[in-house]
């Protein structure tokens, strides 16, 4: 395992061909954390070392640091935006009206002194230097004493204080579970930089961006609270709390708290939830990975926490076989949050009072340990990336693993994408996440239509070489940043097929597909591309005689043509708006795409004879 960490760290580091065709580089971070939780007043303090490694070819002058639980006061451009938004989500609410006439209030906006979040830096030094810094809401400026040069190493250190907020949305104290910790985003970050500069986004509701690197971290807190999260516990045999080796003796220190120590590896995030009340469970693999369940000690769910375990082998596998190989030792399922929230070598999920209530959850949040946590997308410039592919894969999984049925995405998926384009709320894909007009097509764009991106691939380039694209982009990119168009190229070199076209198409615009049937007389049909994305086209056609005979129809701007056994027509030219065909015998019924994998808006057009 020592081996593969180094060839990985390597492999993501040192100059490689990637983004754009220039070279990749990004930057590390090696994190040492200290800290100390008052589980009383949910206050703490710590310390932290930070070493910074410039591998960009750029000087900086300054550095940022998110600042997450200043999010949650009132007035934070949070709260604000909660009051604006025609679709708050409902966690984050009171509706003190009635369900047909609702009428929101802030839930950040009633937080009292004591149940706000915050995170206040105290001290700050470059080197050994104090410098200046200033909050800006939920960001840290830092001006530099010295820039960090090119290929240099910079030192910061730095005390700070936080306070856990009552949890409204991710991370908090005393979710509806009644779990104590969920600690996301709980700590000052440093904002990633790379080739687009820095990514200092303020917290307003979506996903994060973080740099690559190490973490270890000590975490004090009363003894009979049981920690999980990120890492591996180096000091197993001095907590207890189910890590220790039973074959050991235990060496528990006196005294009032523990101290448990964490050490993560080639990760960029760390989090942790802690609760005196969890039921621990471990689940050695066969793969080298141990899985960890920690959830209330609570018989209401009990017996679903049971039944999701070997589900999570399931899944782990499946994941492991149809993308690339989960590198880390452990990986914990833990009780806490509000719903499902993906992190480094752990999920937070809520509820578990029956299996199908946390099941999805677990096969959705698990792939994101592939799309995010080895494959780390900015999930704020591009939600569909790691939201769409999730979403894609999970769905694989879950239909093979608990259904029997393999290698199928519905179209009945699409049904979110055909209602947003119903009722013009659609919007393209490069929208950054923060900045979709309602959430429901930030929902709608990330999931559904990120997930669709793969599934008309299956159409588009065919499903061995969808297949091939997922495994070959997590060989080329994982433990780094991958882009779209790194995605694009790869199901390009997969394929031998010209696909930029349809990256373009689906994300940056928000362009139907729609074709029609719009004449068939005796042999000949006619077809015509009524919507302005261009596809290629699949049509079915019966004769009268009872046989039938499919058709692929090759878009020009492609240059080629999936593997099929369809008979290959002519291709046509997106700039064409109609084409036309002939065909061997006498014709009963036309049907285009008659898989319905591309996501035609009408398909009443795409049937001959339209009953």
């Amino acid at each position: 395992m020592k081996k593969l960490f180094t060839f990985l760290f390597l492999s993501a580091v040192f100059l490689a061909t990637a983004q754009n065709n220039t070279s990749y580089w990004q930057q590390h971070v090696n994190y040492t954390m200290d800290v100390d939780m008052n589980v009383e007043n949910y206050q703490y303090t710590g310390t932290q070392k930070l070493v910074y490694t410039n591998n960009s070819p750029n000087e900086l002058h300054q550095v940022f640091y998110h600042l997450f639980y200043n999010a949650f006061q009132p007035g934070s451009e949070m709260d604000i935006r909660l009051q604006n938004i025609a679709d708050p989500d409902p966690r984050m609410v009171t509706n003190v009206g009635t369900k047909e006439n609702p009428k929101y209030e802030s839930r950040i906006a009633k937080l009292k002194p004591s149940e706000i979040g915050y995170l206040k830096v105290i001290t700050l030094k470059q080197n050994g230097k104090p410098v200046k810094f200033k909050t800006v809401g939920t960001v840290l400026q830092v001006v530099l004493n010295e820039p960090i040069k090119p290929g240099e190493k910079t030192t910061f250190d730095m005390t700070f204080k936080g306070q856990v907020p009552v949890h409204i949305r991710r991370a908090g104290r005393n979710n509806n579970d009644g779990v104590a910790l969920s600690m996301g985003q709980w700590y000052p970050k440093l904002a990633e930089y790379d080739y687009q500069g820095w990514h200092a986004d303020p917290y307003i509701a979506r996903e994060f961006f973080g740099v690559w690197g190490n973490y270890d971290v000590t975490l004090h807190i009363d003894k009979k609270y049981t920690i999980g999260g990120t890492g591996n516990l180096q000091n197993p045999q001095e907590v207890g709390h189910g890590y220790q080796d039973e074959n050991l003796k235990l060496k528990v220190p006196k005294g009032k708290k523990l101290a448990w120590h964490f050490k993560a590896i080639n990760v960029h995030d760390y989090t942790w939830a802690a609760d005196p009340n969890y039921q621990h469970d471990v689940v050695k693999t066969n793969t080298g990975t141990t899985l960890h369940f920690l959830y209330k000690n609570d018989k209401k769910f009990a017996k679903a926490w049971k039944e999701i375990q070997p589900y999570t082998v399931k899944a782990l596998n499946y994941y492991n076989k149809n993308i690339g190989k989960y590198p880390y030792k452990q990986y914990s399922v833990i009780q806490g949050g509000d719903g499902g929230m993906e992190y480094p070598m752990c999920t937070l999920i809520t509820g578990g009072e029956t299996l199908n209530s946390i099941l999805g959850t677990m096969f959705h949040e698990f792939g994101h340990e592939w799309f995010q946590f080895m494959l780390a997308t900015n999930e704020s410039e591009h939600s569909w990336m790691d939201e769409g592919f999730t979403t894609y894969i999970s769905t694989l999984a879950s239909n093979e693993i608990t259904k029997g049925i393999k290698d199928e995405f519905s179209p009945k998926n699409y049904r979110g994408y055909f209602y947003v384009v119903k009722n013009g709320l659609d919007e393209p894909l490069t929208t950054h996440a923060d900045r979709f007009n309602t959430n429901v097509m930030f929902s709608v764009g990330s999931y559904t239509k990120g997930s669709m991106l793969l599934a008309q691939l299956n159409y588009i380039i065919g499903k061995e070489n969808l297949k091939n694209t997922i495994k070959k982009y997590f060989a080329d990119f994982h433990l780094k940043h991958p882009t779209p168009n790194d995605f694009i190229r790869t199901a390009e070199k997969v394929s031998g097929l010209q696909l930029g076209w349809y990256l373009n198409e689906w994300i940056e615009t928000t362009h139907t597909i729609d074709y029609a049937i719009t004449n068939v007389e005796n042999k000949t049909i006619t077809l015509s591309r009524i919507g302005k994305m261009p596809m290629p086209v699949d049509v079915t056609v019966t004769y009268t005689d009872g046989s039938s005979e499919n058709f692929t129809i090759p878009l020009r701007m492609m240059y080629g043509h999936k593997p099929t056994n369809n008979t290959i027509l002519k291709d046509w030219a997106w700039a064409i708006p109609t084409y036309t065909f002939e065909v061997s015998k006498n014709i009963k019924s036309v049907v285009i795409d008659k898989s319905q994998i591309m996501a035609d808006v009408n398909r009443n057009n795409n049937v001959f004879p339209n009953e």
